[in-house]
């Protein structure tokens, strides 16, 4: 499906940008295992901000991967394709954590390391690890609390589980940044991307521990269902890697808080999301009218590999629990 296409000259060049209406968004439907250079050019990016789905969530995706090597080869797919669409010594951010998935019919918990893993193929395949930010919710706001529980009804050795109100955020980085680059850049690019010395320092963000409030589940908001990440995590990593009018890609969009934020910091954006079920999600939280944004600059195609996910999965669900009764 495509609607309102723009020229991609207008989409990848920061100094032919329109001075008015939005800034340039390219979103594809479709599986990023087969993303070409077509939609997404060799050195385009400046910025990765993405949170991939986390291995058979029980919350998100149930029995999405037959296998955690399934898994992984989607982890190394994605590895892959950062490390040609990246520009030279930019940045890939990726929110992750480990994956406590219940298996088989005695409903024990099996944790996945998908932090570790996920920085061994990210090596793997040629970029260089950077940093690890540990962002921490308010304690509370668990989406699963039980695990704790299990000492409190067993207070005996070995019965200990924590809570888990923690995500990291991996930094990768393709090469070695030109610092040079910036005495080439227009004064007032420069001006319009310079970062907030003071909220830096008085919000910690100059520390390896952000403490932000995750996205609450409450009901009315656009992406009622979808585990989003908050706003202000792409927005301070926007700030902290990218100058004005560059573009930042997000590989696994979901519900578009990427594209949201890249868009009021004047970033153009470009996500890449399977599941067709998000389409409206998007266009709600990006405000993409169709008859308000003719002509602007946004297109929204689908490609090989969208699928409708979430009706499919509950499809599988409802056929398993049917072949166990």
């Amino acid at each position: 499906m495509r609607a309102n296409r723009t020229s991609d000259k207008n989409l990848l060049n920061p100094d032919s940008s329109p001075k008015k209406g939005p800034v340039g968004l390219k979103i594809f439907f479709g599986d990023i295992r087969k993303m070409t250079s077509n939609e997404v050019a060799d050195g385009e990016i400046a910025l990765i901000v993405t949170s991939p789905p986390y291995y058979n969530a029980p919350f998100d995706y149930p029995d999405l991967f037959s296998s955690y090597e399934e898994y992984l080869d989607l982890i190394r797919a994605f590895a892959t394709q950062s490390k040609r669409v990246l520009g030279k010594g930019r940045i890939c951010a990726i929110v992750t954590d480990d994956m406590l998935v219940r298996e088989g019919d005695s409903g024990r918990g099996k944790k996945y390391p998908i932090v570790a893993d996920t920085t061994r193929i990210f090596v793997e395949e040629g970029l260089q690890y950077r940093d690890k930010i540990t962002w921490v919710k308010p304690a509370g706001y668990t989406r699963i609390s039980r695990r704790s529980g299990v000492v409190l009804q067993h207070p005996y050795p070995m019965y200990f589980y924590p809570d888990n109100i923690q995500e990291s955020i991996l930094l990768f980085q393709n090469g070695e940044f030109d610092y040079e680059h910036l005495k080439g850049l227009p004064p007032e690019i420069l001006e319009s991307s310079k970062i907030d010395t003071l909220r830096l320092n008085s919000e910690n963000w100059t520390l390896s521990v952000w403490n932000i409030t995750n996205v609450l589940p409450k009901a009315g908001r656009v992406e009622e269902g979808v585990a989003a990440f908050p706003d202000e995590i792409p927005s301070r990593l926007i700030k902290l890697f990218t100058f004005a009018g560059e573009t930042v890609f997000d590989p696994f969009l979901g519900s578009g808080t990427t594209l949201k934020v890249a868009r009021e910091l004047g970033r153009k954006g470009i996500g890449y999301e399977m599941d067709l079920e998000l389409k409206d999600v998007i266009r709600r939280k990006l405000g993409l009218d169709y008859d308000r944004w003719t002509g602007e600059n946004y297109s929204l195609e689908e490609r090989t590999g969208a699928r409708n996910l979430r009706k499919d999965l509950q499809t599988k669900v409802r056929q398993q629990k049917s072949v166990a009764s």
